[in-house]
């Protein structure tokens, strides 16, 4: 009797084991088509990329098929660029610059649209527009809007006796960054009001109620409980958005193409001349890998803020 119930568990085992391998490979081929597609679209643009940065790997290459190994050559050469300390510096303002103003006033009209009111939910959705347009779009608009002379805005200015002579937007080396980063910021607002709205959202009323009865309101309602309650999520839209800004291209290149003087030159700009103007592909893919480490590095503590996100 022992002998035939130890043989039923055993077999039970057996059963519950080979259902288990099952369900295990069932679910290994569910996600077999995703590893797939990101080995293909992803790791391996990411390793030729890596590849490419050690070989001298020019327009010549693609007749030839030589590549020579050069080490760290290219990376040297990127770096002792004179152009290379200044991109970095532009690519250092046009980050620091729109995300400042991008996170503020995201936050701004995210506090605002909290407060519900007639065709609100109509504003929010007429928001998204500047999100949703292609950026090349965008760039071609803002191009029109910020002519020196057939402008818009300084047409605007002019007429309304701001300034007397028309502002060289696009066109000079002191200003053009800074319409540059005016651009991104009207692009990337949307997404800011989006994610800290959803935030906010999220926060109970309770807590304003009973802040209320405490004397709570106003700017003491933001300091002791909007904001500790949204700060987990900030800091998610402030990684995020980190990590997507400083990679810019399209708007830059759209607007001044790293120009005038190279005043808007960055690391993406300056990673994409090297490889399709002078057509130095080993030196862009340097700059295009520092340009990764930059933002693996960012990358980092966006992980770690959405981890903590979700554990609060």
């Amino acid at each position: 009797m022992v002998a035939l119930t130890r043989t039923t568990v055993a077999g039970r085992e057996r059963v519950r084991g080979r259902r288990r391998r099952g369900e295990d490979l069932t679910k290994l081929l569910f996600v077999l088509p995703a590893a797939v597609a990101m080995v293909a679209l992803f790791g391996y643009p990411v390793v030729k990329n890596l590849l490419m940065s050690l070989q001298d790997y020019t327009l010549k290459t693609f007749f030839t098929g030589a590549a020579p190994w050069v080490g760290l050559q290219n990376y040297s050469t990127v770096v002792h660029d004179k152009l290379f300390a200044d991109a970095m510096l532009n690519t250092a303002l046009f980050t620091v610059g729109s995300i400042a103003f991008q996170f503020v006033i995201g936050l701004g009209l995210a506090l605002f649209f909290r407060n519900r009111f007639p065709l609100g939910g109509l504003l929010r959705s007429l928001l998204l527009l500047p999100w949703l347009l292609p950026l090349i779009v965008s760039s071609a608009t803002w191009r029109s809007i910020l002519e020196q002379d057939s402008g818009i805005l300084n047409r605007t200015l002019m007429g309304l006796h701001i300034v007397d002579d028309p502002v060289p937007w696009l066109n000079s080396p002191s200003v053009a960054l800074i319409a540059v980063i005016g651009v991104n910021i009207w692009i990337g607002i949307p997404f800011n009001v989006t994610l800290l709205y959803s935030g906010l959202s999220e926060i109970p009323d309770e807590l304003y109620e009973a802040g209320q009865l405490d004397g709570a309101t106003g700017w003491r309602a933001f300091v002791h409980i909007t904001w500790p309650n949204l700060r987990s999520v900030a800091g998610v839209v402030l990684m995020l958005g980190v990590v997507y800004t400083i990679k810019v291209l399209d708007i830059i290149l759209g607007l001044t193409g790293g120009g005038p003087a190279n005043a808007t030159q960055t690391l993406a700009t300056q990673s994409y001349e090297k490889s399709f103007v002078d057509f130095k592909f080993g030196q862009g893919a340097a700059l295009s890998n520092i340009l990764i480490a930059i933002s693996f590095v960012f990358a980092i503590f966006y992980l770690r803020s959405t981890r903590r996100a979700v554990d609060e």
